[in-house]
């Protein structure tokens, strides 16, 4: 059993070894990224002012493995994909859910991470417990960023499939979303679990997750049509998968860091 479990370990280590050998040596190539950093844990600005999170700490990893510079600009997110698409960077990365909508204007990257859409409201929240309820009182209000996935769960998942529908209150930015909630202004925000545990755990019990999972969504990197980087980022996300880096990345950033630090 010991020389099995030996053999097996040989033979990943050596399957992990072959696919870090087999990695794109890109020159020292500098790629310009454009983030919103907006989102954490997976990309945000921290006490400091350092933009740093999950996305910042992949990207460094790749840019070591297959030898090429990075770039950083900011952009707001309903901004990010026309610019992409228009080529005026590289890639794209702030948690961007990989659509055929998408497809029509930007190359993805594979998924580097499988993220489920929840509903934060305030700490005291007890007027409904999930979507029906939320839907029931016409009272409510709901925060989102137009464009984006949990604009459109909003909108045919837990509304009326009315896009134009008063209860449904726009925002440019996530954080901003998040600052109407506490405020009052609005009483549900949807997002990914992913930016959603980063948000309560910073809260100090002023946030909360309600209800059922409303799906399932998966994240990748964009780009300009056409770009000659989707296989070696993929070739890249491929690797830091196979040896583990990826759940490294997923302990630091959601189980060990810890939010206003």
């Amino acid at each position: 059993m010991k020389l099995t479990a030996a053999l097996g370990a040989l033979a990943m280590f050596a399957a992990t070894t072959a696919l870090a050998q087999d990695l794109p040596d890109m020159g020292g190539k500098e790629i310009v990224v454009v983030t919103e950093n907006a989102y954490p844990p997976l990309q945000f600005l921290d006490a400091s002012g350092a933009a740093i999170g999950w996305e910042y700490d992949a990207m460094a990893e790749l840019a070591k493995r297959m030898n090429f510079t990075v770039k950083y600009e900011n952009i707001s997110w309903d901004a990010m994909i026309p610019a992409v698409s228009e080529g005026q960077f590289d890639l794209g990365m702030t948690g961007i859910t990989i659509r055929d909508d998408r497809k029509e204007k930007v190359d993805f990257s594979d998924s580097y991470m499988t993220s489920q859409m929840v509903m934060m409201v305030r700490g005291d929240e007890t007027r409904f417990a999930d979507k029906a309820s939320f839907a029931a009182n016409a009272e409510l209000l709901m925060a989102v960023q137009p464009g984006t996935t949990p604009f459109y769960v909003g909108v045919y998942e837990v509304l009326d499939g009315n896009e134009a529908n008063p209860r449904i209150k726009l925002f440019e930015t996530f954080g901003a979303t998040v600052e109407a909630l506490k405020a009052g202004d609005v009483d549900l925000v949807l997002t990914d679990g992913t930016a959603g545990a980063g948000y309560v755990e910073a809260s100090g019990g002023a946030l909360k997750i309600i209800g059922e999972k409303l799906g399932t969504e998966d994240f990748g990197f964009i780009f300009p049509k056409g770009s000659e980087l989707v296989a070696p980022m993929n070739a890249g996300i491929a690797a830091l998968k196979a040896d583990g880096t990826l759940d490294a990345l997923n302990t630091k950033w959601f189980l060990e860091y810890k939010m206003g630090q």
